[in-house]
């Protein structure tokens, strides 16, 4: 079997990725945080790079959005070129007052209603955890930004805040810091396939704050200070 999503020489990626969901946030991060980015996949218009950061090779590339998606992408970077350390920089939507927009959301676990541990492993499971490593990693590379730590719900709609209280409820779930639609697989996977995985997410909108979210353009280019606060914890 061989990949079909990334199409690269084993060597152009690096071990350690940084995964925005979107692909053009990837090129972004290619162009404005790392140097001699070179273009390593463009297949379905999923865009990756390798460049170095801080004198360390790293890959960013897009996953997608929802669980099957991001599923897809990182089973190929595990599987066919070796990663050993992902961490997911994406957006979500604030599920606690005291969480507001433009804050980072680091997932210490995640939470959902899916089947997806069912249908990709066979087994049934709704919360996942990140890697203690990463957590930590994270934790010692806070400069000066709003950082939470706490658990997260992966819902596999958009709109997480419709039926909130009904998914919450039977989920046992009495305090989520976000919602957003990708780190439950990135963790199982992780997981599973014994890798190193972590989640970082800025809060674009609120129910608490309602009128009050970042544009497509803002959440494509304007996310810097989670963008460089993984940077610096995935070197480590």
């Amino acid at each position: 079997m061989k990949p079909v999503h990334i199409v690269t020489d084993k060597e152009n990626i690096s071990p350690i990725v940084l995964m925005p969901g979107d692909p053009l946030r990837a090129k972004y991060i290619a162009e404005n945080f790392l140097s001699d980015a070179k273009l390593i996949n463009t297949v379905r218009n999923m865009l990756g790079y390798t460049g170095t950061y801080k004198g360390k090779r790293v890959t960013v590339i897009g996953s997608g959005m929802g669980m099957p998606s991001m599923s897809i992408y990182a089973y190929e970077l595990i599987h066919f070129y070796d990663v050993k350390k992902i961490i997911r920089i994406g957006s979500a939507g604030s599920l606690n007052q005291n969480v507001k927009i433009r804050d980072i959301v680091v997932a210490t676990e995640a939470k959902t209603l899916s089947t997806f541990a069912f249908s990709h492993y066979k087994i049934d499971k709704d919360t996942e955890s990140a890697s203690t490593k990463l957590i930590e990693d994270i934790k010692s590379s806070i400069n000066n930004e709003r950082v939470h730590f706490g658990p997260i719900l992966t819902s596999d709609v958009f709109d997480v805040y419709t039926g909130i209280d009904h998914v919450l409820n039977r989920l046992g779930f009495t305090n989520p810091l976000a919602g957003e639609m990708e780190s439950f697989a990135l963790y199982l996977i992780g997981k599973m396939e014994n890798i190193d995985v972590a989640s970082l997410l800025t809060i674009v909108d609120s129910k608490y704050e309602p009128g009050v979210n970042l544009t497509s353009e803002e959440r494509e280019t304007s996310l810097n200070e989670m963008i460089n606060l993984a940077l610096e914890a995935l070197i480590k």
